[in-house]
């Protein structure tokens, strides 16, 4: 389930593509398909990074990779190993709103990326997640949890403060927001409530079929309750234009 839209992304072969704080490798594994693109992947969660490297070398295996180097790593998004302007395109999707130095996060992921070159943000989007936060404590109180609700002009500004021009938006997951609600209403962890196991079947259907009705129907709710909204950036040049 991919959150970006990769349509919206110039990867080109040769391009370099860091998926910084990449989990078990979604979108680092779409980057990997495209034919010369060699790809980084860095999370600070020892078993995360090696689900996503080995969804690589299953890939590999496969030989459903586009033929460039990828590589996993374990490290903190606030503090990268890697030199200035390194990364042709920089993927940061769902991890900002964990981080309580957040501007550091955002300093590095724009360090790291080449001048003129694409960096796509995702984070949960201020309504539904709201709603979660009001419904359970424990949801935004636990270690790693959400320590903060952006709105998304907050989050333009902060990166354009860095560097950036934000030249495109959009939402996504609007089926999903009912399901982090319901989960908040039964407890957060609570996966075997009956509510809860059959919103997950719906779901889980939804995305193996992909039926027209729900494709539609997310495409019409997204503008309302999308579960995340994604920024679409550039960097400015060395001058910061």
């Amino acid at each position: 389930m991919l959150t970006v839209d990769f349509s919206r992304i110039e990867l080109k072969p040769g391009s370099r593509v860091l998926d910084a704080g990449c989990g078990a490798g979604r979108h680092l594994a779409e980057a990997f398909r495209a034919r010369g693109v060699s790809v980084v992947g860095v999370d600070i969660n020892k078993e995360d990074a090696l689900k996503a490297l080995n969804t690589t070398k299953i890939m590999r295996h496969a030989g459903e990779d586009g033929g460039g180097l990828a590589l996993v790593t374990v490290s903190d998004v606030t503090r990268l190993p890697f030199k200035d302007a390194s990364f042709d395109v920089v993927i940061c999707s769902e991890v900002l709103e964990h981080i309580p130095e957040h501007t550091r996060a955002i300093e590095e992921i724009v360090r790291v990326l080449k001048p003129g070159k694409s960096l796509v943000v995702s984070v949960p989007r201020y309504l539904p997640e709201r709603i979660c936060w009001a419904l359970s404590e424990e949801y935004h109180t636990e270690k790693g949890g959400h320590v903060r609700i952006y709105k998304t002009s907050e989050l333009v500004a902060l990166l354009e403060r860095a560097g950036l021009k934000c030249i495109g938006r959009g939402w996504a997951h609007a089926l999903h927001s009912p399901y982090w609600w319901i989960k908040c209403m039964v407890g957060h962890k609570n996966d075997q409530a009956l509510p809860v196991r059959l919103y997950h079947k719906f779901l889980v259907w939804d995305i193996m079929k992909k039926p027209r009705l729900t494709r539609t129907l997310d495409r019409l709710l997204n503008p309302v309750i999308a579960k995340s909204v994604v920024l679409y950036c550039t960097k400015g040049d060395s001058h910061g234009t």
